[in-house]
């Protein structure tokens, strides 16, 4: 005898199930991605190569200021731009460049380094500077990592049960060297819309500049401007109370192992990353000028002529943040 069919009822309860599922996969998909990508809802950031060839690589504004400090570290130690990309690649596959509090088993923050292993305190690996630096301090003692494979390299620093892992990830983490390490000029774009943090202004610039590049990285300027006199700060100089010069000079280069072209894309490329955090609204370098809030994000050409001789050419990078 053929099979009767279901009841309506039983249908009816069949269907709501099967949806229930569709709905269960749609949400777990949704939050696969936003943990792979570190998406936030927050406006994009987006690094493109410098080949013209087309290739790009859209991640988040947390992402961004996360990677920017991996390679301010990085060059701060006068490492190559090869180190900077290993590391960058290890971050995405750990951690998706994420500064995560969890892991497995005691695991933590950027690269997922372990306390119970050697590698620091938790409050210690929770510190990018920090857990960036001792990633570095390990890579250094590869011999000739910077000729082997990117996954053998980073496999012996990080010892993963997933050796092959990192691999994946070396064509957007070397787009994104090339931007953080100047070496790729115009090429890092953010939407720059301010976030909830409220802290704004050149005291704030300085404050991270300090964080990621290191007092002793930068050459110290002290100026009297207008009415109010600038204390001796890393290549800072105010003005305005709103824009901050950053003078880009050949001894600062030569210190982090760039030419002053890479040192200047290095540091406008970094304001670009922390434009959200910190309510930059233009950057500007080399005739060329990023403004924040642009549907299109893109470098666009500028003239400088007439301008003093501190803001022209390759001479700084200008910064002006919110009011």
């Amino acid at each position: 005898m053929p099979e009767s069919s279901p009841s309506p009822k039983r249908r009816g309860r069949l269907l709501r199930r099967g949806a229930a599922f569709v709905v269960l996969l749609a949400v777990a998909g949704y939050l696969a991605v936003q943990y792979v990508t570190g998406g936030t809802g927050e406006p994009g950031c987006e690094v493109v190569s410098g080949k013209g060839d087309g290739t790009r690589y859209q991640f988040t504004p947390e992402q961004a200021v996360n990677a920017a400090t991996i390679a301010a570290v990085g060059t701060g130690r006068g490492l190559p731009e090869r180190a900077v990309t290993i590391a960058l690649a290890t971050a995405l596959q750990e951690s998706a460049l994420r500064n995560i509090s969890h892991g497995d088993r005691d695991s933590l923050g950027l690269f997922q380094q372990r306390p119970s292993q050697g590698w620091g305190t938790e409050k210690e690996i929770l510190d990018p500077i920090y857990s960036a630096g001792i990633f570095y301090e390990h890579l250094v003692k590869v011999r000739g990592y910077t000729k082997l494979p990117l996954t053998v390299a980073a496999q012996r620093v990080q010892r993963s049960g997933f050796p092959e892992a990192y691999a994946k990830h070396e064509p957007d983490a070397t787009l994104l060297a090339a931007a953080l390490t100047g070496r790729s000029a115009a090429t890092l774009t953010c939407e720059g819309r301010p976030g909830a943090t409220p802290t704004a202004g050149p005291d704030a610039v300085r404050a991270a500049l300090v964080r990621d590049f290191g007092q002793d990285t930068l050459q110290s300027a002290a100026a009297e401007v207008g009415a109010r006199k600038a204390t001796p700060t890393p290549e800072v100089i105010e003005r305005d109370g709103r824009t901050v010069l950053l003078p880009v000079t050949e001894d600062s280069a030569s210190a982090a192992g760039r030419s002053v072209r890479e040192r200047g894309w290095q540091l406008a490329h970094w304001a670009v990353a922390n434009a959200s955090d910190l309510h930059i609204k233009r950057v500007s370098y080399a005739g060329r000028e990023w403004t924040a809030g642009n549907t299109d994000s893109q470098w666009r050409s500028i003239a400088t002529e007439g301008a003093s001789g501190a803001e022209s050419g390759l001479g700084s990078v200008r910064i002006v943040t919110a009011p």
